[in-house]
């Protein structure tokens, strides 16, 4: 038994944590803030979320000895940037958050329920997702208009670092945006004692609204795009992943961590893939030592979410808003994709898609609910005329 890990597994760790961060955390900044919360709550919730995943990837790693590489639900937190703000503001979404994390943990441990999630079909969830991404995917493109000299460097250097290297394509445009920055504001270097990051709690305030709003949606965007996938990565890698204990595991770290302003821990996908790969280490049985230091490096780069906070805050206007776009193409894409891929569920999944994206609200219900509901009474009424 290997009681170090391997130095191949080491930088595996840090590529993956430097993709699966620096790719998707202005993404949750916007959807942080979108959902109330202020300064130090944001900085808070990067903080939680980044420690969260990156305690439970190192746990369930060493646990199962298998490459367990967790992470923060990127499409749901585009759910939340796309979303209005709650009833009770912030504290609205953390009870929402809470109530996400509650099903996932009962999915796990409860089978039906589980099925239940599963059992909605792929391409609507993946409408769902296409219909709240598209306004964010929009961002990048309006800024060439009304922000050309902050959007171009941006964009034009995610194009060109992606044509050689796809992984480190949105890292890049993260290195573009932060010069960007440093040439628009003045940025004051921090003393030593403002370096770590503060927790920061939020007393949940419980709205049906919001839990049908933002807590369901949440919790179904999650397990289709990210959990589901997340075991079907290491089961095509060779791995036998026990789904139900994964699924408790993760949900339990998010409710844990949602009072702290985290909005979903969820099973990794891309990145999971990188950590079971043979780049990360030609010995298979070694390879779990890769999600344990990509772990390691996620609670690092968690400790200091006070200071990328507050940088990210003197940003100039639709920078992080081309940031978050950007880095949102890829998943607009697959999930467009996917939605529309099978012509039994096409008509039902553009509706989906159209309501979703239309940002409607009816009776307290967002126009996720509402996409994913007509979409599914089109699917049902069509499946019964063709019997």
């Amino acid at each position: 038994m290997v009681f170090f890990p391997p130095a191949q597994t080491i930088s595996t760790g840090l590529v993956v944590a430097i993709v699966g961060f620096f790719s998707s955390f202005p993404i949750i900044l916007q959807g942080l803030v979108a959902m109330g919360a202020d300064a130090d709550q944001s900085a808070s919730g990067l903080m939680a979320a980044a420690l969260s995943m990156g305690l439970a990837g190192i746990a369930l790693s060493l646990w199962k000895r298998q490459p367990t590489s967790v992470a923060w639900s990127t499409p749901g937190l585009a759910l939340l940037a796309a979303s209005a703000l709650p009833e009770h503001g912030f504290a609205g979404a953390v009870a929402a958050f809470l109530f996400a994390g509650l099903l996932t943990v009962v999915s796990g441990l409860w089978r039906p329920l589980g099925r239940l999630a599963a059992s909605i079909p792929a391409p609507l969830a993946q409408a769902m997702l296409a219909g709240v991404l598209l306004a964010l995917c929009l961002v990048p493109f309006r800024a060439l208009a009304e922000a050309p000299r902050h959007a171009v460097p941006i964009l034009l250097t995610w194009f060109v670092v992606r044509l050689f290297s796809r992984p480190f394509a949105v890292p890049a445009a993260v290195i573009a945006a932060a010069l960007v920055t440093l040439v628009a504001v003045e940025f004051q270097v921090p003393l030593p004692e403002q370096l770590i990051s503060r927790p920061v709690w939020v007393t949940p305030e419980f709205h049906l609204g919001n839990i049908l709003s933002i807590g369901v949606p949440l919790f179904i965007v999650t397990m289709a795009t990210q959990n589901i996938p997340g075991i079907a990565i290491l089961k095509s890698f060779g791995y036998t992943p026990p789904p139900g204990s994964l699924l408790a595991s993760v949900g339990f770290a998010s409710v844990v961590t949602a009072p702290f302003g985290s909005p979903q821990t969820c099973l990794a996908a891309i990145t999971a893939a990188m950590c079971a790969s043979e780049d990360s280490h030609p010995d298979r049985s070694l390879r779990f030592w890769s999600a344990v230091n990509g772990g390691i490096f996620y609670c690092l780069l968690g400790l200091f979410a006070g200071v990328i906070t507050a940088f990210a805050s003197l940003a100039p206007p639709m920078v992080l808003g081309t940031l978050a776009g950007v880095a949102l193409l890829g998943v607009f894409a697959n999930a467009t994709f996917a939605a529309l891929e099978n012509p039994k569920y096409r008509e039902a999944a553009a509706i989906t898609f159209l309501v979703t994206a239309s940002g409607i609200t009816i009776f307290g219900l967002g126009a996720a609910v509402w996409g994913l509901l007509i979409g599914g009474l089109v699917q049902t009424v069509s499946q019964l005329r063709m019997r």
